[in-house]
């Protein structure tokens, strides 16, 4: 879990969405069959439905809240509509599939940056008790993971990933050119 906490740091995914914290449980995410390892670069191609996840390392009986948010949004140099808000949902019940079994609050929206390379994080908080009364966001820019997390009493995150994103250009398969691992 500390290769994790790592990534996020280097990423600014501690300090631009979230506060530090320490993973309590286990959150693997996956694109069209392949495993998400932080910080990896994919392409918005396969992203157009939402991610398989698994949550393990709590009780079958914990639920959890997922959120999925875009912190550059227009563009990293212009990230005025920061934190652009791609996926909640709540309710989770901890296993295998639990996200599947949640109630999905606002939904998945694929990513598809248009200027420059987006970081996509997916933040995993675990609720005190099942949540009532959360209603769709009138808006999707300018969401605050932490407000959102202290609105609902959620605490810190017990999970965390992301994920790099450009633009891909048509017909063509495009090089990503970072020194991350490329998901394709």
């Amino acid at each position: 879990m500390a290769r994790v906490i790592n990534a996020l740091i280097i990423g600014n995914v501690i300090w631009d969405v979230v506060d530090t914290f320490v993973p309590t449980v286990y959150m693997l995410v996956n694109y069209v069959g392949k495993e998400i390892i932080t910080g990896c670069d994919l392409k918005p191609s396969i992203l157009n439905n939402p991610p398989a996840i698994h949550i393990s390392g709590g009780r079958c009986n914990d639920l959890y809240t997922l959120v999925m948010i875009d912190p550059d949004s227009p563009s990293p140099c212009d990230f005025n509509m920061r934190e652009f808000l791609h996926w909640v949902v709540i309710n989770i019940p901890g296993g295998s599939d639990g996200v599947s079994r949640g109630y999905e609050v606002v939904p998945y929206l694929a990513p598809n940056p248009q200027v420059g390379v987006h970081r996509f994080v997916l933040v995993l908080f675990q609720q005190q008790s099942l949540l009532h009364g959360i209603c769709e966001m009138n808006t999707r820019a300018r969401f605050c993971t932490r407000d959102f997390s202290r609105h609902h009493n959620l605490g810190p995150p017990v999970a965390a990933a992301f994920f790099n994103c450009r633009r891909e250009r048509q017909g063509r398969n495009m090089n990503l050119g970072t020194s991350h691992e490329s998901i394709s």
